[in-house]
């Protein structure tokens, strides 16, 4: 079963592992109590950046957060995109799922990033080190999968039959 994977898919299928959770998780938090949510750990420093440097209002705050949580779930939903495509064999081998997972990184990396320099402005280095590992674990991902590309398939040519002295070999005829 595992002769046909390869060294992407299996990364997809970890990178998946850890985020549908983490992130579902951070966006829940967010959903139910926007406030407190983005004051938690994983989104500490977004909500620091805001208040602190853009000095947002209340429910500007939590418009932001929304956007935050909205981001997350986009995320999340393209890496389980990703996982249901993988499931399919023909379309793992030729790396069709490649898309959804190409998609699910750039959002990731661009909300990583993001939450990364604000983490870096605010000076909240448990944040920082939380979001350049997830910029990092995305990256890595986004290299392997653009270098490794799936194995083309055989090419088949047909073979044309001998023309006889009966056919004449016309330009409408090839």
């Amino acid at each position: 079963m595992f002769r046909n994977w390869r060294i992407g898919s299996v990364n997809g299928v970890l990178l998946a592992a850890y985020f549908i959770p983490a992130w579902i998780l951070v966006a829940f938090n967010i959903m139910v109590a926007p406030v407190h949510g983005l004051y938690e750990r994983p989104s500490v420093a977004v909500a620091l950046f805001l208040s602190d440097h853009l000095q947002m209002a209340g429910m500007d705050t939590v418009r932001a957060a929304w956007l935050l949580a909205l981001g997350r779930l986009t995320v999340v939903a393209f890496f389980a995109i990703y996982l249901a495509l993988l499931c399919i064999p023909r379309v793992r081998k030729n790396g069709g799922s490649d898309e959804a997972l190409g998609i699910a990184l750039a959002i990731g990396s661009i909300i990583s990033f993001a939450s990364m320099v604000m983490a870096s402005k605010v000076g909240e280095m448990a944040a920082l080190r939380l979001h350049a590992t997830e910029l990092l674990l995305l990256l890595g991902a986004a290299i392997v999968i653009v270098i490794e590309r799936p194995a083309p398939a055989p090419k088949t040519v047909e073979a044309a039959p001998p023309l006889g002295l009966e056919q004449a070999e016309l330009l409408h005829n090839r």
